[in-house]
């Protein structure tokens, strides 16, 4: 019998307590590299602050978080290989949709033609790529969590958070860019980690 291959993601007795609200209990789990994970529950259950724990923006009363085997709860978010869709898109509306995308390969300081050509191709990804002078304002909800989708993209990240991005989306264009993340997390073989209350 041969061993299973070791997890990529793995939450070991994850706890959060928000004073005496218990958010996640004694979570743990471990999710394969290329796996399209999903989370499904009611509105405050939790899912939101898991993902949280997850990314570095809250740290766990209790429990680890370990990427490829590495422990995670002392490196801050920028530190992890984990990039987050919010459910709000969190774009910037001061920025172009190019300059959008960019944005975290420029922070990283990474060189201009490679900012570029990575940038190019996540918007070709996501179906942009005639729309990288527009601003936020002047797109649709589903355009714009394809940009936030190509933001969190562009970094190639080992793993893919996504916490309800299609919530605020209506029916239609929400199972359209349902399948379509679906489809590009298969394509790029990414570990998706994906939070929803809708089944």
């Amino acid at each position: 019998m041969s061993t299973p291959p070791p997890p990529l993601l793995e939450l070991r007795n994850l706890s959060k307590r928000f004073g005496d609200v218990v958010a996640v209990a004694g979570v743990s789990e471990r999710i394969g590299r290329g796996e399209y994970f999903c989370i499904v529950g009611p509105s405050g259950c939790g899912k939101t602050t898991l993902l949280r724990l997850i990314a570095g923006f809250e740290e766990p009363d209790t429990g680890v978080v370990a990427l490829d085997g590495v422990v995670l709860n002392e490196l801050p978010p920028e530190r992890r290989d984990v990039n987050v869709v919010f459910q709000s898109y969190a774009l910037f509306p001061h920025l172009s949709v190019f300059d959008n995308v960019a944005f975290g390969l420029r922070m990283k300081r990474q060189p201009a033609a490679l900012v570029r050509s990575r940038t190019e191709e996540a918007l070709r990804l996501v179906h942009l790529d005639r729309e990288p002078d527009r601003y936020p304002a002047q797109l649709s909800g589903g355009q714009q969590q394809r940009v936030a989708l190509a933001r969190a993209l562009v970094l190639n990240p080992q793993i893919l958070l996504l916490d309800e991005p299609l919530s605020n989306l209506d029916a239609k264009i929400r199972v359209q860019v349902r399948s379509e993340i679906r489809k590009l997390q298969k394509e790029l073989g990414i570990t998706a980690v994906y939070v929803t209350h809708d089944q």
